[in-house]
């Protein structure tokens, strides 16, 4: 864990809340100069801290506003497996995140698609040809409550 100030945190905060911000317009919240603000954000950089910068896009207006669960169980829990299943689901544009989870399945992913067409398609033509996966489970949205990219520091 990286050691981090009450700035950095505020810093981070901003940051996240709008990161085409400029570093003057920060340096005018945190009251730094805009030298310190271009440091403090290149040191977050350097140590991991911020990873990358990314436009958060509207689902509904790109036509992918199908959100579905879905639930992994393997056949088994080899690292064979294991390693083999996340290197093919890492390569599916349409998972937007997978998690390895505790539990009755072994895996979490979240799919995002135009419809239920599209996810038979998927399901169908993409996840089901994964090998070693003994079933699958899925839940779609009906209404998303909160969505946030934001982590509180």
């Amino acid at each position: 864990m990286i050691p981090l100030d009450h700035i950095d945190r505020q810093l981070l905060h901003f940051i996240q809340k709008d990161s085409k911000q400029t570093n003057k317009e920060l340096s005018h919240k945190l009251g730094l100069s805009v030298t310190a603000i271009y440091e403090r954000i290149k040191k977050l950089e350097r140590e991991g801290v911020i990873s990358k910068y990314v436009a958060l896009v509207d689902k509904k207006l790109v036509d992918k506003s199908f959100v579905t669960f879905c639930s992994i169980k393997l056949l088994q829990h080899t690292k064979t497996y294991v390693v083999q299943f996340e290197k093919e689901v890492a390569k599916l544009e349409e998972v937007l995140e997978c998690y390895h989870i505790s539990g009755d399945y072994d895996y979490l992913l979240k799919v995002m698609v135009a419809d239920m067409d599209e996810f038979r398609e998927f399901m169908v033509k993409k996840l089901t040809t994964i090998s070693h996966i003994g079933s699958t489970q899925s839940a779609f949205m009906i209404n998303e409550v909160k969505h946030t990219t934001e982590i509180s520091i």
